[in-house]
């Protein structure tokens, strides 16, 4: 009698993931431990000291960088989860209509073409209403960063809409519940999961973009990213490495907090 083929035990799946996961952490790791190197170079060890945290705390040119980054990464993953909420809406519970798979397509057109292409096309856009309005300020990179990160947020958004239940909402609709009050009762707590991690998403992908910022920003918005590669081109320091495990323990944290919200929802 012939035997059942072990479909979630194959010999080697288990060195296959754990060389992947070497290949994708070791340099991490390395880097991490370097950060609290206590000599000036960023690839050999000279014992441990916090000196270069406390270089790149009380650099101005860094604190400058990370507020910077801090906002344009907070508005526009604001801009690019309401736009993607709206987008998601409209493509799973709004009807089928002609044209549907072409534009769920071009949603996700911005994750398959090259970053540069994408960097490019939104340097021709600003620059043309630099030269129209002579303005030069922040709001050409909110436009930017938040356009490449729409599809970011919208593709959670988008998986946890279809795997909701619409027979909730259908049935806040029988109790006379109005669109709105279905939505802000019943919708919109169910997807909210999906929504903070879509934000998250968006926000970390424009906290670390440094193509689509090294094209469009201007004098004087360097971001965290952009301050971080020009350093590198002249000399390497630990300074660097602190600041990448800085944004580490940030990305990290916020890693944590969608998976306790998720936790939490489905206990709830």
């Amino acid at each position: 009698m012939a035997k059942n083929f072990p479909v979630t035990h194959q010999r080697g799946f288990s060195a296959v993931a754990v060389t992947t996961f070497i290949f994708l952490y070791a340099p991490l790791a390395v880097a991490l431990v370097l950060a609290f190197n206590a000599g000036t170079s960023a690839a050999k060890w000279e014992g441990f000291s916090l000196r270069w945290f406390q270089s790149a705390a009380n650099n101005q040119q860094v604190i400058a960088a990370s507020i910077l980054s801090l906002k344009l990464a907070a508005i526009s993953a604001v801009l690019a989860t309401a736009v993607a909420t709206f987008a998601a809406l409209a493509m799973t519970r709004g009807p089928k209509f002609r044209g549907w798979t072409v534009t769920y397509g071009i949603i996700s057109v911005p994750l398959m073409v090259p970053e540069i292409v994408t960097a490019v096309a939104l340097l021709v856009v600003s620059a043309t209403f630099r030269g129209w309005t002579g303005y030069t300020g922040l709001a050409y990179l909110i436009v930017a960063h938040t356009a490449f990160c729409v599809p970011f947020a919208y593709l959670p958004i988008r998986a946890r809409l279809q795997t909701m239940d619409i027979s909730l909402e259908r049935a806040a609709g029988d109790l006379y519940a109005s669109p709105w009050n279905a939505f802000r009762f019943v919708t919109m707590p169910l997807l909210f999961p999906g929504v903070l991690a879509g934000f998250i998403l968006a926000f970390v992908t424009s906290l670390d973009d440094v193509v689509i910022t090294e094209f469009v920003k201007t004098a004087g918005q360097d971001t965290l990213p952009t301050y971080m590669l020009g350093q590198v081109r002249r000399t390497i320091t630990p300074e660097v490495n602190a600041i990448a495990a800085a944004f580490f323990v940030i990305s990290l944290a916020l890693v944590i907090c969608i998976y306790a919200v998720n936790q939490r929802t489905k206990i709830n």
